[in-house]
């Protein structure tokens, strides 16, 4: 009884101490640091299941290259708060009001509108004589009024104009002096027509230079043509007027009745 006891001890002792010098058997903290080690060679493995997908970040690797870390995107839950950032609606709001505040204002001070252009009638009257020819010369200064509508400023480019008499062209003359108007500003110009009756017209003279009349009043057409330009756009206005003209002598002073037609 007491052999066979002795014989199984032994028997025991040998197989722990075969074990322990096989490595199969260990105790303490160095059989942690073993397991930790062995299970850290083991590769990583994502385990996804019907409702999740594989991280397209690191490919199912749980490790990404070395010099990516600033190019990766990072998957952030769209229920992040980071991710709606308060007063959205109202920025927005603000920002679009302002667009459409500006849009207006910019359409409502860039609009073309109108040039007004009225003609005050003749400012003066200088009359010469050829006793021999019988010809009568007459220019004649007329006064306009040109009106600027716009809130920009805009450049009168030249003035034409044309008299008539009798149906027949008499005068003309272009200015070519270049003004500025100013917004919402009206301006007066001045022009100047010499005019020329002869030839045909030759019996005028007799009437201008008759002693016994005071009054010599002809009655001329007057066709003007004002041309302004703003932003690159040229626009022309158009005036005919009738005019009483006083060919018997100088004058300045503004008289006659104006009939004018646009």
């Amino acid at each position: 009884m007491g052999k066979s006891q002795s014989h199984l001890s032994k028997h025991k002792d040998e197989s722990q101490d075969a074990l322990t010098a096989n490595g199969e058997y260990r105790d303490g903290p160095a059989d942690e640091d073993a397991k930790n080690g062995d299970v850290s060679q083991f590769p990583y493995v994502e385990f996804t299941g019907r409702d999740s997908v594989t991280c397209p970040t690191c490919q199912g690797t749980g490790r990404i290259p070395r010099g990516q870390e600033n190019q990766l995107v990072a998957l952030i839950p769209y229920s992040d708060q980071r991710l709606r950032p308060s007063r959205t609606k109202l920025y927005v709001t603000i920002s679009v009001a302002l667009c459409l505040l500006l849009s207006s204002l910019a359409v409502f001070f860039l609009f073309p509108r109108s040039i007004d252009v009225s003609y005050v009638g003749v400012k003066s009257a200088y009359v010469s004589y050829d006793m021999d020819k019988q010809i009568v010369y007459l220019n004649i200064t007329s006064t306009l009024n040109i009106t600027n509508n716009n809130y920009y400023a805009i450049s009168v480019t030249n003035i034409t104009a044309q008299v008539q008499f009798s149906k027949t062209v008499i005068g003309k003359a272009k200015l070519n002096n270049s003004s500025v108007i100013i917004p919402l500003y009206e301006q007066q110009m001045d022009f100047m027509v010499p005019t020329t009756i002869a030839d045909e017209m030759s019996y005028m003279y007799e009437y201008c230079t008759l002693s016994t009349i005071k009054v010599h009043n002809i009655v001329v057409m007057m066709q003007v043509t004002v041309t302004t330009s703003y932003f690159g756009h040229t626009e022309q206005v158009s005036q005919e007027m009738y005019q009483y003209v006083d060919c018997g002598g100088n004058t300045t002073s503004l008289h006659g009745h104006v009939q004018v037609y646009q």
